[in-house]
């Protein structure tokens, strides 16, 4: 996730439909597009509603996905994600 170089679109329907798109056909890498773009964004400025709703969902889902592949806990998982997707300058 830290080599995602993906961008997001700036029109915040688009952005939207791509993501409900994602979340839905239920494909952890989908998932980790939608964390890892909308976790960008929220560095950058705050995220509507709608970014919210799927940045949580997005989060859910995936570290239900690798929680049960890695056999960890999912707060932990979620603790590896957040690591993972914080912006840190060299």
């Amino acid at each position: 996730m830290k080599s995602w170089q993906g961008t997001l679109s700036e029109q915040w329907k688009t952005r939207s439909t791509a993501n409900q798109a994602a979340i839905d056909k239920g494909d952890p890498y989908g998932y980790a597009e939608v964390v890892k773009g909308l976790s960008v964004m929220q560095e950058q400025n705050a995220l509507s509603m709608t970014d919210r709703r799927h940045l949580n969902l997005g989060m859910a889902f995936l570290c239900e996905e690798l929680a049960n592949a890695l056999g960890k806990t999912q707060a932990r998982v979620r603790q590896l994600i957040e690591e993972a997707t914080t912006f840190r300058p060299a």
